[in-house]
Protein backbone atom coordinates (compact mmCIF):
# COMPACT_ATOMS: atom_id res chain seq x y z
CA UNK A 1 0.00 0.00 0.00
CA UNK A 2 1.30 3.37 -0.65
CA UNK A 3 0.94 6.75 1.29
CA UNK A 4 -2.40 7.36 3.67
CA UNK A 5 -3.18 3.30 2.90
CA UNK A 6 -3.88 3.93 -0.79
CA UNK A 7 -3.09 1.30 -3.19
CA UNK A 8 -0.14 2.57 -5.54
CA UNK A 9 -2.28 0.33 -9.00
CA UNK A 10 -4.11 2.92 -11.04
CA UNK A 11 -8.14 2.60 -10.23
CA UNK A 12 -9.45 -0.55 -11.20
CA UNK A 13 -13.27 -1.20 -12.69
CA UNK A 14 -15.10 -3.75 -11.37
CA UNK A 15 -13.86 -5.93 -13.46
CA UNK A 16 -10.45 -5.28 -12.49
CA UNK A 17 -9.79 -3.74 -15.44
CA UNK A 18 -7.69 -0.39 -15.85
CA UNK A 19 -10.12 3.14 -15.54
CA UNK A 20 -10.34 5.06 -18.76
CA UNK A 21 -8.22 8.47 -17.63
CA UNK A 22 -9.92 11.62 -18.32
CA UNK A 23 -7.42 12.14 -21.47
CA UNK A 24 -8.91 8.85 -23.21
CA UNK A 25 -12.99 10.00 -21.69
CA UNK A 26 -12.49 13.18 -23.66
CA UNK A 27 -10.79 12.34 -26.72
CA UNK A 28 -13.68 9.06 -26.88
CA UNK A 29 -16.46 11.93 -27.09
CA UNK A 30 -14.48 13.88 -29.46
CA UNK A 31 -14.05 10.65 -31.50
CA UNK A 32 -18.10 10.43 -31.70
CA UNK A 33 -20.13 11.03 -35.01
CA UNK A 34 -22.08 13.66 -33.10
CA UNK A 35 -18.58 15.07 -31.13
CA UNK A 36 -19.23 16.48 -27.70
CA UNK A 37 -20.17 20.15 -25.82
CA UNK A 38 -18.70 21.36 -23.38
CA UNK A 39 -20.99 20.29 -20.68
CA UNK A 40 -20.79 17.00 -22.32
CA UNK A 41 -16.56 16.67 -21.66
CA UNK A 42 -16.93 18.77 -18.20
CA UNK A 43 -19.08 15.42 -17.16
CA UNK A 44 -16.90 12.90 -18.18
CA UNK A 45 -13.93 14.30 -16.90
CA UNK A 46 -15.10 16.85 -13.87
CA UNK A 47 -13.16 19.86 -15.29
CA UNK A 48 -14.16 23.42 -15.87
CA UNK A 49 -15.26 25.02 -19.36
CA UNK A 50 -11.60 26.75 -18.72
CA UNK A 51 -9.43 23.76 -18.31
CA UNK A 52 -11.56 21.45 -20.77
CA UNK A 53 -10.96 24.80 -23.70
CA UNK A 54 -7.15 24.04 -22.44
CA UNK A 55 -7.18 20.92 -22.68
CA UNK A 56 -8.58 21.19 -26.05
CA UNK A 57 -5.80 23.40 -27.94
CA UNK A 58 -2.79 22.76 -26.31
CA UNK A 59 -3.28 18.99 -25.89
CA UNK A 60 -5.53 17.86 -28.46
CA UNK A 61 -4.63 20.45 -31.15
CA UNK A 62 -0.96 21.23 -30.39
CA UNK A 63 0.67 17.77 -28.56
CA UNK A 64 -1.24 15.48 -30.45
CA UNK A 65 -1.41 16.91 -33.78
CA UNK A 66 -5.77 16.60 -34.26
CA UNK A 67 -7.82 18.47 -36.20
CA UNK A 68 -10.32 20.16 -33.96
CA UNK A 69 -14.05 21.08 -35.30
CA UNK A 70 -16.08 23.41 -33.37
CA UNK A 71 -19.32 24.07 -35.00
CA UNK A 72 -22.51 26.27 -33.56
CA UNK A 73 -25.76 24.27 -34.75
CA UNK A 74 -28.86 26.56 -34.72
CA UNK A 75 -30.13 25.31 -31.74
CA UNK A 76 -28.12 24.62 -28.63
CA UNK A 77 -24.30 24.46 -27.76
CA UNK A 78 -21.23 24.80 -29.43
CA UNK A 79 -20.00 20.82 -30.18
CA UNK A 80 -16.34 19.74 -30.84
CA UNK A 81 -14.97 16.90 -32.89
CA UNK A 82 -12.03 15.64 -34.27
CA UNK A 83 -11.79 15.55 -38.03
CA UNK A 84 -11.53 12.23 -39.72
CA UNK A 85 -11.11 10.18 -36.22
CA UNK A 86 -10.04 6.99 -36.66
Amino acid sequence: MGQHGKTTAKHRTKNNAPEKSKKDRILAQLRRKSGASLEDLAAVSGWQDHSIRGFLSGTVKKKLGYTLVAEKPNKGPQRYYIRDAK
